[in-house]
């Protein structure tokens, strides 16, 4: 845990395929001031609007995580997200061409590459963290999730899927920026075959392709892609992904241990909403310099 906050030391421009639309997508992340946080920018946009990455302009969460208003969206935004927030960048202006990001290989390595390549900048101000200091829990049918008290941030996640290829996975880490690089960022987005075809025929998902995408096949018991999975438990893994990328959406990162079943973007923005709801539950600090 670092006590300053920390912005990109230069520039940096990266372009990929937008999974629904399908059509190239230019990024570019800024650095920015202290206090300001992640912002994003559409430029194709002529008022240039500005979104922030807050939990308050979450408008869906339908397939992945998109933040904005009635008249302007940008959407996945997590792997992203969990890229910044897990390599400790807490100020940055990000500027998009369109209305979703790249998909890049549906992880959070190409981002994490990125910023490595560039890297990061101390700032001269004290960073501020959200402590938990109670037990709260969500539930929503099947799903639950639930945060405790910690000394760090940690997340500890399972999932139960009636394919034999999945079943019951488990997976729990502390979320430093090592362990994020080796056990989580290059955890790619996964979906069964059939599922991924019918978002084709109703014009979604468009940019999705076995580069960017783990499908599961019909039997399964195997994926269709060539070089197989990265990691034995992959979907876990990626789970854990979306839920440093759409935790970071609190606007402050989180002293607490994160523990969730069957979640997804609905119950993470959910539970956000509550988290905030019982100001009971947390506390914001500093850390000694």
């Amino acid at each position: 845990m670092e006590t300053h906050q920390y912005t990109v030391k230069r520039p940096a421009h990266c372009s990929g395929t937008g999974l629904h639309t399908g059509k190239t997508v230019s990024l570019s992340i800024f650095p920015a001031p202290i206090n300001h946080g992640i912002v994003f920018t559409r430029t194709d946009l002529l008022s240039r609007p500005a979104i922030p990455a807050k939990y308050d302009r979450v408008i869906d969460t339908t397939l992945a995580t998109t933040l904005g208003d009635s008249q302007c969206q940008i959407s996945t935004v997590e792997h992203l997200m969990a890229a910044l927030h897990a390599l400790g960048i807490d100020n940055a202006q990000v500027e998009v061409d369109a209305q979703e990001l790249p998909i890049m290989d549906g992880s959070s390595w190409p981002f994490v590459e990125l910023l490595n390549e560039v890297g990061r900048s101390k700032q001269k101000e004290l960073r501020k963290y959200i402590r938990i200091v109670r037990p709260l829990s969500y539930s929503n049918k099947d799903k639950s999730i639930r945060i405790e008290p910690a000394k760090n941030f940690k997340i500890s996640g399972s999932i139960d899927f009636d394919a034999t290829l999945i079943k019951k996975q488990q997976f729990s880490t502390t979320i430093t920026r090592q362990k994020f690089v080796q056990e989580i960022a290059k955890a790619r987005t996964f979906g069964y075959v059939e599922q991924v075809e019918a978002l084709w025929k109703n014009g979604l998902a468009l940019g999705g392709t076995l580069d960017n995408v783990i499908a599961i096949h019909w039997n399964r018991r195997s994926v269709l892609n060539e070089g197989g999975l990265r990691y034995q438990n992959e979907f876990i893994r990626h789970k854990i992904l979306d839920i440093v990328g759409d935790v970071a959406l609190a606007g402050a990162p989180i002293l607490g241990h994160i523990i969730a079943n069957r979640s997804g973007h609905s119950l993470h923005h959910e539970f956000l909403q509550l988290l905030f709801d019982n100001p009971d539950c947390w506390e914001y600090i500093t850390l000694p310099e």
